[in-house]
């Protein structure tokens, strides 16, 4: 499965946050949840700019792949047809 990192994903909620959408997701990549969950105050607080009633942070975990991997991997292009 491979190394796995954390992301700041930032969501906009209405309806007393039942209903919440993903607006943004941070670039920055963190080595534990632990260390994400630490940025999620500063991160919250520079996104005003959305327009919901409430914004919430969130943490989530994205499988990280190495640079020389990424490079590695073909680019597949094509489509798929499934039959039944």
């Amino acid at each position: 499965m491979g190394p796995v990192a954390y992301v700041i994903a930032i969501l906009g909620c209405s309806d007393g946050s039942a209903a919440c959408t993903t607006v943004q997701t941070m670039p920055a990549h963190y080595a534990s949840e632990a260390s994400c969950s630490a940025a999620t105050g500063s991160v919250l607080a520079q996104s005003t700019d959305f327009d919901f009633p409430t914004i919430v942070a969130e943490c989530r975990a994205v499988r990280s792949v190495p640079a020389a991997q990424a490079k590695e991997r073909p680019t597949r292009t094509g489509v798929l047809t499934l039959e039944g």
